[in-house]
């Protein structure tokens, strides 16, 4: 059975990225989902932009449904890239940075999803939270 993530594994990471927002001074939505990219764990920090609590879980389901960045989809999905247009599947992913997948030993188990600020902001508070992420599993 592959591995699953938990909420006492997503807590870590929520909390390590809102700290990190507090850190650089940009309010954010933060999303936590499994590896089948359904919501775990949300935080909206007071200020964030609300338009972005659906970018924020968008960002951590594309992440956990395909297994890659956010940032690398959209890579591969720009005009005459190979996935061009993907964006439109699924019931509408996110392809710019902001969305990370959460990994176990090769295991993809779940991806967080940031939005409220700059591309970069979000990228860096994900990161922020994946280095939270638990190296064993609490199941």
């Amino acid at each position: 059975m592959a591995p699953r993530l938990a909420l006492i594994d997503a807590q870590p990471v929520l909390e390590a990225a809102l700290a990190k927002a507090e850190e650089i001074g940009q309010p954010m939505n933060v999303a936590v989902v499994d590896d089948g990219g359904h919501l775990i764990a949300f935080a909206r920090q007071d200020g964030a932009i609300l338009g972005s609590i659906d970018i924020a879980i968008r960002k951590a389901r594309t992440a956990a449904l395909l297994k890659m960045t956010t940032a690398q989809l959209g890579e591969a999905a720009a005009p005459g890239a190979p996935l061009y247009g993907i964006e439109v599947t699924n019931g509408g992913l996110v392809i710019f940075g902001g969305g990370i997948p959460l990994v176990r030993g090769r295991e993809v188990v779940g991806a967080i999803g940031v939005s409220a600020g700059s591309v970069e902001q979000d990228t860096e508070v994900a990161e922020a939270g994946v280095a939270a992420l638990p190296k064993r599993g609490h199941r």
